[in-house]
């Protein structure tokens, strides 16, 4: 098979892995609920499921497929090209629709949460190594950063209850079918998307945790692209801020666990000197921002700051692209 066949059919399988993905985990989490519902489930248990699997789930899948084949450096560089992705591309152009109002208290719970765990990340990566005490120290602090959220938050509690499908009639089996259906289908494109992914990073010289970082990264942030400039189109602006924010904590607290106890072993080198900065500073320059426009006028974070968020974006790239073998 020609070099220009492989590189096809490689991009072919990781296309339609990435499409495959985002339709089937939407269907699984969906009728995962219902069947929860249907068995009389604790509606706040359902909304923290659906809230933390929901935000992640297609991360969560692709690292840990990728981990059980043999490919952790996909799996790291998800989870870091998809929080770089979420700031800089999601937010960055979430704003160019419109300018994001900051919801009430966000500064003061969910902000710290985000940076804590981000720093805690950082800890944890500084002796380039991600290891099965790693895994539980993350999974850990889900459970305490779970705990102080829902801790006293009423509208917390609302907008779980909120993300509760209805129920559509239907018998238990049928639901509890298609969920099952549509987790082998996730299963499945995600061990698609992988092998699409490693077959790339040979065939183009570049390294596994590269094109984890890019290409795998931006298309698992597909779905928090296309909630946030949904909701700001449809006028719910305070979502978006919560859509990001809340996805970097899961992927974090949730998602790098997966490779730290699946495939536990070396770090590259470059996740600490090049992308764990990236991750850090973007998430710096976040909560920065929402401290800062927090106490304007329009207590709202400008359409301007999109601009030299996807450009930011675009150097991160750039940056990679200079050394991408590495």
């Amino acid at each position: 098979m020609s070099n220009f066949n492989t590189m096809l059919l490689f991009s072919v399988a990781l296309i339609a892995g990435l499409v495959l993905l985002i339709m089937s985990s939407d269907k699984f989490i969906e009728h995962s609920a219902l069947v929860a519902e249907k068995l009389n489930v604790n509606p706040m248990v359902i909304g923290i499921t659906l809230v933390a699997f929901g935000t992640s789930a297609p991360e969560m899948v692709v690292s840990a497929i990728a981990a059980l084949d043999n490919a952790p450096e996909i799996a790291v560089g998800n989870v870091l090209g998809s929080n770089i992705a979420n700031i800089a591309l999601v937010f960055g152009i979430t704003l160019l629709f419109s300018a994001v109002p900051i919801a009430k208290g966000l500064a003061k719970k969910e902000v710290p949460l985000v940076l804590a765990i981000t720093l805690l990340t950082g800890a944890l990566l500084y002796d380039q190594t991600l290891d099965l005490w790693d895994g539980i120290i993350l999974l850990a602090a889900f459970v305490v950063i779970l705990t102080i959220l829902l801790k006293g938050n009423k509208d917390l509690e609302s907008e779980l209850a909120g993300e509760l499908p209805e129920d559509d009639g239907a018998p238990v089996g049928k639901s509890l079918l298609i969920a099952l259906v549509g987790l082998a289908v996730l299963i499945g494109s995600s061990k698609l998307l992988v092998w699409g992914a490693i077959g790339i990073a040979t065939a183009l010289g570049v390294s596994e945790l590269v094109i984890g970082l890019t290409i795998v990264a931006v298309g698992t942030s597909l779905p928090e692209l296309a909630a946030s400039v949904s909701s700001v189109r449809k006028g719910h602006h305070d979502i978006a801020i919560g859509n990001i924010i809340g996805s970097n904590i899961f992927n974090l607290a949730t998602v790098l666990p997966l490779p730290a106890l699946i495939a536990p072993g070396l770090v590259d080198a470059s996740v600490i000197s090049r992308d764990y900065p990236w991750v850090l500073g973007l998430t710096a320059a976040l909560a920065i921002a929402i401290f800062v426009f927090k106490k304007s006028k329009n207590n709202s974070i400008p359409r301007w700051i999109g601009l030299p968020l996807v450009a930011s974006y675009g150097v991160y790239l750039f940056i990679i692209s200079t050394n991408g073998s590495v």
